[in-house]
């Protein structure tokens, strides 16, 4: 069987060669977490693939942390930020659900575009409020595969047997937010950048 590693070890170089599919939705997710962040803050990205969004938010805080389970996709980032000369962001290989997170805190945690793809998503959850200081902010955007979507399950499923698939959540916008409150957060700002299938972006506040 294909693990989530090897699968995003594998699929790393051509995910970094693909431009973003929708800019506009991009970009706007982008301002929405600016405005969120202070030049002070201390944050925590999981799953940050090759290190895009990191790099273009690094004006907007501290320091950065970024984290993947893939170690090609954070070779690449390193290599982006070494290009770049971004000195307050950096990137290790890590995921949520076995401990390689550390114990820290930050002010604020990301996770864009992967929280459906995590089996154990209401664990990891939990995991991130350990991870967010008191009152600090938990953001993320994630794509919600329900109604007419959810027919995307059977080949999804096929891709899958033959290792061309990660796990897929077919989950609705609003399962996703009683998720992130069950685990300990209010939410303050929610929308969906694009809106379709909505790509459901959250901002929440531990309480």
């Amino acid at each position: 069987m294909t693990t989530a590693r090897t699968f995003w070890d594998k699929a790393a170089d051509k995910y970094a060669a693909s431009p973003v599919k929708n800019m506009p939705a991009y970009e706007h997710t982008l301002d929405r977490v600016r405005a969120h962040l202070k030049p002070t803050d201390r944050v925590l990205e999981i799953g940050c693939g090759t290190g895009t969004t990191a790099l273009k938010l690094a004006d907007a805080a501290g320091h950065i942390t970024g984290t993947d389970i893939s170690d090609r996709m954070i070779e690449i980032a390193q290599s982006k930020a070494s290009d770049q000369g971004v000195a307050n962001v950096d990137f290790r290989q890590a995921a949520p659900g076995d401990g390689s997170l550390g114990a820290g805190t930050y002010d604020a945690v990301t996770a864009f575009n992967i929280l459906h793809l995590l089996p154990t998503l209401p664990a990891v959850l939990a995991e991130i409020r350990d991870r967010v200081e008191p009152g600090g902010l938990f953001i993320s955007k994630s794509v919600c595969l329900q109604g007419i979507w959810r027919a995307m399950w059977l080949p999804i499923a096929v891709m899958q047997v033959f290792g061309k698939a990660p796990y897929v959540r077919f989950m609705s916008t609003g399962a996703l937010e009683k998720m992130i409150r069950e685990a300990g957060f209010d939410i303050v700002e929610t929308g969906d950048f694009p809106k379709s299938p909505p790509s459901h972006f959250v901002v929440a506040r531990k309480v």
